[in-house]
C-alpha cells in the first residue's frame, strides 16, 4: 500500500500532478496529520457495524481512514474537479461510494437508500467547510434521519458556541438550539498548521448525538426558537430591550412582559446569556399564558 493520503509529500504529489487549486469559496483546507484522521475516526468510533457519511473529502485523507474502518462509506463532493482525483486515490477501496453533491440540497434519505444497505447504524463524519459550517450542522440536525451521531471538524471558535453554558460570551441561541436536542461534546482539537493550505483559526473535532428525549419540555417550538433568536439579538442589550424589539413597545404589551418575566422570576435588565434553558422554555410558556 502507498503512505497515507494525508501524508505531506503525497498530498503534494497529487495536488501537483492534477493541476488542483483550491478555492477559498468553497473553504478547501485540506489535513496532511493520517495521526489527526485516526483520532477523528476514532473520536466518531467508527467500526464494522457503521456506515458512514462524509461531507467534503477533498482529496480521501479522511475517506481513507474511514475505509478501513466502516462498513460502507458515501462520500458528498460538492466540487467537480476533485471527482477524478478521489476516483484515483480512493480505487484501492470497494466500499466507497463518491457522489458529487450539495449537502445542503441533497436527499439524504434517498442517497442512504440508495448506497446503504439498512442493516447498519448510519454516521457523519466530517471535515465541515468552515463557511458554512452552521447551515450544514443544522441541517444535519433537523433532518429526520436518525443519525447514531455526527463527528465533524469546525472551527474552535463555533466549536466553543456549541457546548457553552449560561454566563459565559460564547452562549447563544446555537448553543440553546443544538443542546435542546443533542448532547454535544468536543473531543480534541486541530492546530491549523495541520492543514494545507493553513486556515487562519484552530478546529475542533466535535461529537454529537441526538438526545432520547429533549433536554427540556418545549410545548410550543417555534415560538420557544422565536423567543431564543430574539432575546440574542443584542447581546448587549437587556432582555427587556430585546423582549420589547421583539413583541412591542405599547403599554398594553410592556404589561404582559412584566407579567410573564415575574412568573418566571426574570429580572427585565437581566442579559439573555444569563438565563438557562430551561428558564427560556418557562418564559416560552408564561409570554403565552400572558396572551403574547
Amino acid at each position: 500500500m502507498p503512505e497515507h493520503i494525508a501524508t505531506p509529500a503525497r498530498t503534494n504529489d497529487i495536488l501537483r500532478r492534477h493541476g488542483f487549486r483550491f478555492k477559498k469559496s468553497l473553504g478547501q483546507n485540506f489535513l496532511t496529520n493520517p495521526k489527526i484522521l485516526a483520532n477523528i475516526v476514532a473520536a466518531g468510533e467508527v467500526g464494522p457495524d457503521d456506515d458512514v457519511i462524509e461531507i467534503g473529502p477533498g482529496i480521501g485523507a479522511l475517506t481513507e481512514f474511514l475505509a478501513e474502518a466502516a462498513h460502507r462509506v458515501l462520500a458528498l463532493e460538492i466540487d467537480p474537479r476533485l471527482l477524478p482525483v478521489l476516483a484515483e486515490t480512493l480505487a484501492p477501496y470497494d466500499n466507497v461510494d463518491v457522489v458529487e453533491a450539495d449537502v445542503l440540497k441533497a436527499d439524504l434519505a434517498t442517497l442512504i437508500a440508495e448506497h446503504f444497505d439498512g442493516q447498519h447504524r448510519v454516521k457523519v463524519v466530517a471535515n465541515l467547510p468552515y463557511y458554512i459550517t452552521t447551515p450544514i450542522l443544522m441541517h444535519l440536525i433537523d433532518t429526520p434521519i436518525d443519525f447514531a451521531s455526527i463527528t465533524v471538524m469546525m472551527q474552535k471558535e463555533v466549536a466553543a458556541r456549541l457546548t457553552a453554558r449560561p454566563n459565559s460570551k460564547d452562549y447563544g441561541s446555537l448553543s440553546i438550539g443544538v443542546q435542546q436536542n443533542m448532547d454535544v461534546a468536543v473531543a480534541f482539537t486541530v492546530s491549523r498548521t495541520a492543514f494545507v493550505p493553513a486556515p487562519n483559526v484552530d478546529s475542533a473535532i466535535v461529537t454529537l448525538r441526538r438526545r432520547e428525549q429533549p433536554l427540556v419540555a418545549v410545548a410550543d417550538q417555534a415560538a420557544f426558537d422565536k423567543l431564543v433568536r430574539g432575546s440574542f439579538v443584542a447581546r448587549r442589550k437587556t432582555l427587556w430591550n430585546n423582549l420589547t424589539n421583539l413583541f412591542g413597545k405599547d403599554e398594553a404589551t410592556k404589561a404582559k412582559l412584566t407579567a410573564a418575566l415575574a412568573a418566571v422570576d426574570v429580572a427585565p435588565n437581566n442579559r439573555a446569556e444569563q438565563l438557562s434553558i430551561a428558564t427560556f422554555a418557562a418564559l416560552t410558556d408564561a409570554l403565552a399564558a400572558a396572551g403574547l
